[in-house]
């Protein structure tokens, strides 16, 4: 795990080891294979294509930015994969962990930069 953003017009900083920056408006991330700061935080609008991280849900109201595909990043690989808060519901996210907003905060006290996530998938049930 790399950094925490979070939003400051809607939430204290988390509390944890890690390094925390906060969201501005203008913040996005590229999951553009063409662009050259793919899986990377950009500023947006911009000529390639981004993922909004100030958004109207809560759901980006605190990501960590794990560390997939990003040293080097290589286009195509996957970009944008976070452990950010869940919906109420806990609808599927699009690749991404989440974890209730309680949770994901316990989670960051926990945690130092040193500390690995290992992430796999379950088969559905038949």
């Amino acid at each position: 795990m790399r950094r925490v953003y979070y939003r400051p017009d809607r939430i204290a900083p988390p509390v944890t080891a890690l390094p925390v920056q906060g969201l501005m408006p203008a913040d996005g991330w590229s999951d553009d294979p063409t662009d050259p700061n793919y899986n990377r935080l950009v500023f947006r609008p911009r000529p390639t294509r981004s993922e909004t991280l100030w958004r109207d849900d809560a759901v980006y109201d605190v990501i960590v930015e794990i560390g997939f595909n990003d040293d080097p990043p290589v286009a195509g690989h996957g970009s944008a994969i976070f452990i950010h808060v869940a919906r109420a519901d806990f609808e599927p996210t699009e690749g991404c962990v989440a974890l209730a907003i309680a949770d994901l905060r316990d989670l960051l006290g926990r945690i130092s930069p040193n500390t690995a996530c290992v992430i796999s998938s379950r088969p559905e049930p038949a």
